[in-house]
């Protein structure tokens, strides 16, 4: 089929014709009511009562002094219409999708375009350390509050907000005080990026910020030149959280920085700053605030359990090969959930050195570096705290971190491995054998760890259909190319530095010795050496080498769960307990990047009804609908015979089903060859 068939342009807004019998009760309370749902929803805005807030609605970018939010205006967008809803999303204000579907004006009080009743549009103000540098106000350029929504009583199993409420943003509404040289709007590729991201890590069990829809629009602006060099449409995300206060909001008060010589917009008021911390312990932190009664202890149990939760959203992230690609200190919620997601990837090939933002030339933001920055962010963040917190308890609190870190992340890699009856101290070195080998082999991150539950315990083996060397196989399908591991293996380091390197190598061993013992000169070295080896072999003699590893790896691991059944009666249902397990900790699909990109290229084509499958698909990430496969958009290789779709349409309401054609992938595949050319920042 040709492109043009294949694409369903969106037409003008309308009223939607209710459909359906929860559309008719909706207009029915409507009609009795003289209100939709969305004008219903109960806002009671405790942030602007209890922080300052700067009333000016001067136009343009300006500094702001004393304040911790500004009043806006958002700019409407030109006929704002629906990409996508999250339900689940929007169940936290009370919210169904029929209802925000069925408003009128759905899309434009979800996008800023409308006000809603009782919101009070605002900017936050915040500062940040940017790639290590102190880079003085940043602030919402793009984002605006909306106000707090009083929480949904539900018996639905997702978490609460500890305050009872939940703050509602849209992202790309227009300009702020904050927004510098930018226009504060969003494209439609980085909405789509953020809005399928948070409700995937939401649908892993990973803390994050959620979003509640996506709004595209007629309003076009010019972005990145290397990405399609067209105009692209205005689109705002409506951003769902306790609260958005991040580590960067307690840095406005910091002193001039010694090396860039910038300050915080509010440095030296104290007073505000301990305004601040009052109000976020006591609204998010309650059972601090109770437990305490004296104020450096009370802060003290603050910045630890802000640490706690820190160390084990970073050990999550390394679970399922998470890597957020500007970590940011303004990037870093106060509360330990995943917030802005702007470039960010999951691992297809495992690789420490994996990173997901191209801008990063300096790969300050690795995958391995990921707790490191962590910990560094938690001392910016505690700088920020002043007087508030004591620097020596700052210091001792700040060193649980690492080990913090380290036992929240073997607890999650037991249990990927199913290794939950009993812990070993030899566990730990498993698990870093088993990445090493995953390195080596460059073999897919998460469809590894999916295949391992395949692996039988040999307690067991006569009674089960399992076959190791048929896994082993599976595992060796998911492992790089000879070309793909050469081409991973190639220095990162400049090649005059390398130069210079190798040359003192020869002209003075000693100098060398030193130079080579610093990290990342010893990981440079190492790749060459890699390097080497992979050019001296063929793609035959790899696959034996890749075979080899994997067996002598599994061997171990095979032994390992005969001791999880040491003394059990039933060696089988402790086999089932733990592929249940690795199968409910191990996802089958997770948001990668040409997954990301396919639903944009459907998007920009007009068609949203890929954006909607694979939110439907990630929202179950642990189970594979085996006749669900990812029509590929046209000039990505073989394309799909039929279009089908799952899930909500959003322009009638109606439930579809379709067939997929045998030319698609399955969405838990590795990635295909274009996705090599995806380039992120």
């Amino acid at each position: 089929m040709t492109r043009g068939s294949r694409v369903s342009r969106n037409p003008p807004v309308q009223p939607r014709e209710a459909t359906g019998s929860v559309c008719a009760l909706v207009f029915t309370t409507m009609a009795q009511t003289g209100q939709t749902p969305l004008q219903r929803l109960s806002f009671n805005n405790v942030a602007l009562r209890r922080l300052p807030v700067d009333g000016s609605l001067e136009p343009g970018s300006r500094t702001v002094r004393a304040a911790c939010f500004s009043r806006v205006q958002p700019q409407p967008l030109l006929r704002p219409r629906f990409v996508a809803v999250s339900p689940r999303a929007l169940a936290l204000l009370g919210l169904s999708a029929e209802d925000v579907l069925a408003d009128p004006r759905g899309a434009e009080y979800l996008s800023g375009s409308r006000v809603l009743p009782g919101s009070q549009p605002a900017a936050h103000c915040y500062c940040g350390h940017q790639f290590g540098v102190f880079a003085g106000q940043l602030g919402d350029g793009a984002v605006c509050y909306l106000g707090e929504v009083e929480a949904a009583r539900s018996s639905d199993p997702q978490p609460r907000s500890p305050c009872g409420r939940w703050e509602v943003q849209v992202k790309g509404a227009g300009l702020t005080p904050y927004s510098r040289q930018s226009d504060g709007r969003k494209v439609l590729r980085s909405s789509i990026r953020e809005f399928l991201c948070s409700e995937a890590m939401f649908s892993l069990g990973i803390p994050t910020t959620r979003a509640g829809s996506l709004v595209t629009s007629d309003l076009f602006v010019k972005r990145d030149a290397f990405y399609s060099g067209k105009p692209e449409r205005c689109s705002v995300v409506l951003r769902i959280a306790p609260t958005f206060i991040r580590f960067g909001s307690f840095e406005i008060f910091n002193p001039a920085d010694d090396f860039t010589g910038r300050q915080g917009p509010s440095a030296g008021r104290h007073d505000i700053r301990a305004q601040l911390l009052d109000y976020v312990i006591e609204t998010f932190y309650p059972e601090i605030q109770a437990d305490h009664t004296d104020r450096k202890a009370r802060n003290a149990a603050f910045f630890r359990e802000v640490t706690v939760r820190t160390a084990r959203l970073v050990a999550l992230w390394q679970s399922v090969g998470f890597c957020h690609g500007v970590l940011n200190t303004d990037n870093m919620s106060i509360l330990g959930l995943t917030i802005d997601y702007g470039p960010f990837g999951f691992m297809d090939r495992f690789d420490p050195e994996f990173v997901s933002n191209a801008s990063d030339k300096k790969r300050r933001y690795t995958f391995e570096a990921q707790p490191y920055v962590c910990r560094w962010n938690l001392a910016r963040l505690a700088e920020a705290l002043g007087t508030e917190l004591k620097g020596s308890t700052a210091g001792s609190i700040l060193d649980e971190f690492i080990p913090l870190y380290k036992s929240f992340y073997l607890d999650n890699m037991r249990r990927k491995l199913g290794l939950v009856r009993r812990e070993e101290p030899e566990d730990e070195e498993l698990v870093e054998d088993l990445l090493k080998v995953m390195h080596n082999t460059g073999a897919d991150f998460t469809n590894t760890f999916r295949l391992l539950s395949r692996v039988c315990c040999p307690l067991v083996e006569e009674n089960s259909e399992c076959d190791v060397g048929s896994v082993v196989n599976l595992i060796l399908e998911q492992c790089a190319s000879l070309q793909e591991l050469k081409v991973a293996n190639h220095p990162t380091m400049e090649p005059c530095e390398l130069e210079m390197i190798l040359s003192m190598a020869e002209t003075s061993p000693g100098l060398f010795n030193m130079t080579a013992n610093r990290p990342e000169v010893a990981k440079q070295l190492e790749k060459i050496g890699r390097l080497k080896e992979l050019l001296e072999t063929n793609q035959e003699d790899l696959k034996l080498k890749q075979r080899d590893d994997w067996w002598i790896w599994i061997n171990r691991y095979r032994k390992r769960l005969t001791r999880e059944s040491d003394g059990v009666s039933d060696p089988t249902a402790v086999e089932e307990e733990r592929v249940r397990i690795m199968d409910s900790t191990n996802p089958a699909v997770v948001l990668r990047n040409y997954l990301a990109q396919n639903a944009i290229e459907w998007a920009e084509n007009g068609d949203f009804s890929e954006v909607q499958r694979l939110l439907g698909v990630l929202e179950n990430p642990y189970c594979v609908q085996p006749d669900l496969k990812l029509p590929i958009c046209p000039g990505k290789g073989a394309p799909c015979e039929t279009r089908g779709s799952t899930g909500l349409n959003v322009e009638d309401g109606r439930e579809e089903q379709g067939t997929i054609g045998t030319g698609c992938l399955p969405y838990n595949s590795k990635p295909p060859e274009w996705a090599r050319e995806i380039c992120v920042t």
